[in-house]
C-alpha cells in the first residue's frame, strides 16, 4: 500500500492538478492523506469534492502551525508501507510510483528521492531540466548538512523511516533536510534516481525557495540542525 501525504494552504490554484496526477499513479488500495493547516481559499472545498468523489482520498485538518508540524501531522495518519511526500502545485509524471517501487525493490532502499524538471507557474515552460543538476545533489549525511540537496515533494521512504524521524524538529528550516539526513545516518540505503518524475512548479506563491539566506542565518541554521541531531 502506497500513502501520500499532501500538505495545503491556500492551494485552490493547482491542487485540482496535483491530485489527478497522484491519483492516475494510484492502485485502488492505496491513499492520499491532505492535511490542510487552515486555508482562506476554497482550498477545503475543493479537497472535499475530491473526497466524496474517491475514496482514496482522505481529507484532515491540520495544526495550524506552520508546515513543518503540518508535514508531520500528514505523516502520523499515513497507513502505507511506502510513503511519499508531496506538495500542493506539482505535477507528477504518469510513471512515478512504478519506477520508485521498482528501486525499492531491486536496490533495497530505505528512501528513493528522483530528479525533477522545473517549470514555471503555467507548468509549460521548462526553466531547469534537473533539479539535481542545478542543486548538485548527492546523497549523505554531511553533505546535505552543509548544504541541503534533498526535496520532500521527490521523496518516497519505508514505513520503518517514521520511526527513526519523527517526531520532527519545529525550529530547524527543512523538514525534508530532517528525513534525508536521518536516514543517511541511520541506514545508508539511500538511492538518488536520475529520471525527472516530476514537474516542480515555481510560482509566486512557493512555500520554498532557491535564494539563499546571509551567512550568519545559515550557519545559524545548521547549528540548530546539528544540536537537534545529536540530541
Amino acid at each position: 500500500m502506497i500513502s501520500v501525504a499532501v500538505v495545503t494552504y491556500n492551494g485552490a490554484k493547482y491542487i485540482g492538478e496535483q491530485l489527478d496526477s497522484i491519483l492516475n499513479n494510484l492502485g485502488e488500495e492505496d491513499e492520499v492523506v491532505v492535511s490542510d493547516d487552515g486555508s482562506l481559499d476554497n482550498t477545503v472545498q475543493l479537497l472535499e469534492q475530491y473526497q466524496e468523489g474517491d475514496a482514496r482520498i482522505r481529507c484532515i485538518r491540520g495544526p495550524g502551525k506552520g508546515i513543518i508540524p503540518n508535514v508531520e501531522h500528514a505523516l502520523r495518519h499515513c497507513r502505507g508501507a511506502y510513503i511519499f511526500l508531496a506538495d500542493q502545485d506539482d505535477v507528477w509524471m504518469p510513471d512515478k510510483t512504478a519506477c520508485v517501487l521498482e528501486v525499492f525493490e531491486k536496490q533495497k532502499a530505505m528512501l528513493v528521492m528522483h530528479d525533477a524538471r522545473v517549470m514555471d507557474g503555467s507548468c509549460k515552460r521548462v526553466l531547469m531540466p534537473s533539479f539535481f543538476a542545478y542543486r548538485h545533489s548527492r546523497k549523505g549525511a554531511v553533505k546535505n548538512i552543509i548544504k541541503n540537496s534533498y526535496m520532500g515533494c521527490c521523496m518516497a521512504f519505508r514505513r520503518e523511516v517514521l520511526e527513526e524521524v519523527l517526531p520532527i524538529p519545529e525550529d530547524i528550516q527543512m523538514h525534508d533536510q530532517w528525513i534525508g539526513v536521518k536516514c543517511d545516518l541511520r541506514y545508508h540505503r539511500t538511492v538518488l534516481l536520475e529520471k525527472p518524475l516530476l514537474c516542480y512548479r515555481r510560482h509566486e506563491g512557493n512555500a520554498s525557495d532557491f535564494s539563499h539566506n546571509s551567512v550568519p542565518v545559515m550557519m545559524k541554521n545548521r547549528l540548530i540542525f546539528v544540536k537537534r541531531l545529536l540530541k
